[in-house]
């Protein structure tokens, strides 16, 4: 496991970024920052989104209560609520999963630049509370999805024919056996397209 990963102790009930192994425990370090702590590796996984976000909220506020400036040090927190952060944050997590090490100081990088432009960074001082907001993903009953079939048959290159976008896949099937009757082409690359909308639970 990449130190850093940021894990749930089942037994404490927290989360911890992972730091290192020793036999059969691991040292996991709070988030945010504090006093590591020792945890069973069998009593361990890796914290889910939600786990991850609350993490985060709580670290945030601790910091605020504390009156202290963001760690310059530590890697950002994603601010809840927030799809650029989080797209950052498993930008993240896919390059430390790679060992890419580079590549997560990049996401790092513009996180830190996102949260400074769009959030204006933490304070200094003062309090300022931050609160998980959960969301739902749901199909936005406004606008149809499109169905499409382009040929890639062809022997050197692909025919390139498409159906163009469909209010149904039946639309798209019956282009497909026009096209196949047409042209003996038998090779299709069917896409769906939909819209979504984040709606706010409780």
């Amino acid at each position: 496991m990449e130190p850093g990963t940021l894990v749930y102790d089942q037994r404490a009930r927290r989360v911890g970024e992972y730091q290192d192994r020793s036999g059969p425990h691991v040292m996991l370090r709070p988030v945010g920052g504090g006093r590591e702590w020792q945890a069973d590796v069998a009593e361990i996984r890796v914290a889910t989104l939600d786990e991850r976000l609350s993490a985060g909220v709580r670290a945030l506020n601790e910091r605020s209560r504390e009156g202290l400036s963001a760690d310059p040090t530590r890697p950002p927190v994603p601010v809840p609520g927030c799809a650029a952060c989080e797209e950052l944050a498993v930008r993240r997590d896919r390059a430390r999963a790679a060992f890419d090490g580079s590549a997560v100081t990049d996401a790092n990088v513009l996180l830190r630049q996102h949260q400074r432009k769009e959030h204006g960074g933490e304070p200094a001082s003062g309090r300022r509370v931050f609160r998980y907001v959960p969301y739902t993903i749901v199909q936005d009953a406004s606008a149809l999805p499109e169905y499409q079939a382009y040929c890639v048959s062809g022997a050197d290159a692909d025919c390139g024919a498409s159906s163009g976008p469909c209010p149904s896949p039946g639309e798209v099937e019956e282009w497909q056996r026009r096209h196949t009757q047409e042209t003996r082409h038998l090779r299709y690359r069917r896409s769906f397209a939909d819209y979504a909308v984040l709606e706010r639970q409780g």
